[in-house]
């Protein structure tokens, strides 16, 4: 799955370990999450689209789109 979490994160100049503290995740998994080798659950996303004030769809794209 293609995010742009690091893109968004950079933009609102949050390091991986704040953004996993306020998704409360791991930084590891928001690190894994950026670099494509973890797709977060449903919650997760939902968390994440709800801090950036944007819809899941925007920061998550299906690869196969």
């Amino acid at each position: 799955m293609k995010n742009r979490l690091k893109v968004l994160r950079a933009e609102h100049s949050l390091t991986q370990a704040k953004l996993a503290e306020l998704l409360d995740v791991s930084r590891q998994t928001v690190n894994a999450i950026e670099k494509g080798k973890f797709d977060p659950s449903l919650p997760l996303a939902f968390k994440a689209a709800r801090l950036f004030k944007l819809k899941i769809e925007d920061i998550f794209q299906d690869e196969e789109v």
